[in-house]
């Protein structure tokens, strides 16, 4: 359910996402398969990098994460915030820390370590993934959930009168990961992300993607 990595349409059956499209170029630069293997959470999919179960994924860049996978410099960033139900009181940031406001986050997130300390009267709820938010949402049993902006409009689109807060808790960096102790695979991971961005190439995944909520990266 995110942009970042992979969307299916319902309808169509079409697979999209930055991470999809990305992925498919690699391999067809390597002249090998492109496989595509499905975690319902980001913290299954580094734990597949780690096992050696996926090679490639792209993902927030962490210092958390990075002690499991490495990454390549960022191929684009994106504002952190919150998407609130239709007739939510919580208008702003500053709504959201309120005693008996329940914050949704998604299970083994960098949004789930961090909230704690940002949030001092807030509830922070774990959620086992993005769909099962969107029925809490419709059951009133969160009051708002935080992540990445590009998931936070998709998820809008699914939870009519819904809106994503003006301003941002953060920013995150969203990079390529692959498994550690692949330095030379590193290095080439590296000089494709400088040749997709000067080629447009991640431009135009994060287009069709429809991929919304970015801000200017840093070139580093």
């Amino acid at each position: 359910g995110s942009p970042t990595s992979m969307l299916r349409d319902p309808t169509s059956g079409e697979v999209k996402g930055v991470s999809v499209d990305l992925g498919k170029e690699l391999a067809k630069r390597l002249g090998v398969p492109y496989e595509q293997v499905e975690y319902r959470r980001i913290a299954e999919v580094i734990e597949g990098l780690k096992s050696g179960a996926a090679d490639f994924t792209i993902s927030n860049a962490s210092p958390a994460r990075a002690k499991d996978v490495d990454f390549t410099q960022p191929l684009v960033s994106i504002e952190l915030g919150y998407l609130v139900p239709s007739g939510s009181p919580v208008a702003t940031l500053a709504d959201v820390d309120q005693p008996g406001i329940r914050v949704g986050v998604t299970q083994g997130s960098t949004s789930q370590s961090t909230l704690p300390h940002e949030l001092k009267n807030a509830a922070v709820v774990p959620v086992p993934t993005l769909n099962a938010a969107i029925e809490m949402f419709t059951q009133r049993k969160i009051d708002a959930f935080a992540t990445n902006k590009a998931i936070l409009f998709e998820m809008s689109e699914s939870l009519p009168g819904s809106r994503v807060l003006d301003g941002r808790w953060g920013v995150e960096d969203v990079a390529i990961a692959i498994p550690k102790g692949r330095d030379q695979g590193l290095a080439y991971m590296r000089n494709f992300v400088e040749d997709a961005n000067s080629k447009g190439l991640v431009t135009r995944a994060v287009e069709r993607a429809g991929l919304r909520g970015t801000v200017k990266t840093d070139s580093r």
